[in-house]
């Protein structure tokens, strides 16, 4: 994928526009403190949706207290959450050819790239979109619907392995970065990876967006 036009580019937004990690990491241990967890029952579990997590590791008795206290206390915490490296060019360059995938609810999503001062994608779908949430496929397929594009023909861009998994089970191209896993860890599941998106470039091409790498 080193130089190819796709019709559509689909980026996730934790760990791949935002910088989140500090916000999420706090909010997270206090959940786990909360709710009995330990940090070994949490790992893994990074790039899936909240309420698979939490339908995961919560008693059923718990879990709409435990849904609410997460979604509260996290949309609430945007403090030090950044635009990566790259984020804000890659959004502008892809224009209408560009969709935000994320696990993130859709308020959270919008609080998100809003206190990373990123331009709005023009489509973006969320965990309050889909039923099933990463790796399985549906919330990338969904992006490629709303964008008209042919999902053999998007490239997508993630951080984390669940997310690797399901834009390849969506037959999608993908290019991770590697800001919360190794290169040998994404490697395998990975068209390439880059340290972030300042590494690549993106430009308007054949009614689609021609991507290369720099590595």
């Amino acid at each position: 994928m080193t130089d190819r036009t796709y019709d559509a580019v689909i980026f996730d937004m934790d760990s791949t526009l935002v910088d989140s990690l500090p916000a999420i990491v706090r909010v997270w241990t206090r959940f786990a403190m909360r709710y009995g967890l330990t940090e070994e029952q949490l790992q893994g579990m990074f790039g899936r949706s909240t309420r698979s997590v939490v339908t995961q590791l919560v008693g059923t008795d718990r879990r709409d207290d435990a849904l609410a206290w997460i979604a509260e206390h996290e949309l609430a915490d945007q403090e030090g959450v950044v635009a990566l490296p790259g984020a804000a060019a890659a959004l502008r360059a892809v224009g209408s050819r560009g969709a935000v995938a994320t696990s993130a609810t859709r308020d959270m999503a919008a609080a998100r790239l809003a206190a990373a001062g990123l331009p709005a994608p023009a489509v973006l779908v969320t965990a309050s979109d889909v039923e099933r949430a990463k790796p399985d496929p549906e919330i990338f397929l969904r992006a490629a619907d709303r964008l008209g594009a042919d999902p053999l023909r998007c490239l997508v861009a993630e951080d984390a392995p669940n997310g690797l998994l399901a834009a390849r089970a969506a037959g999608m191209a993908t290019v991770a970065v590697a800001t919360t896993h190794t290169t040998a860890e994404l490697a395998p599941l990975a068209d390439v990876v880059v340290p972030d998106l300042g590494h690549l470039s993106w430009r308007p091409a054949d009614g689609g967006v021609r991507v290369s790498s720099s590595l």
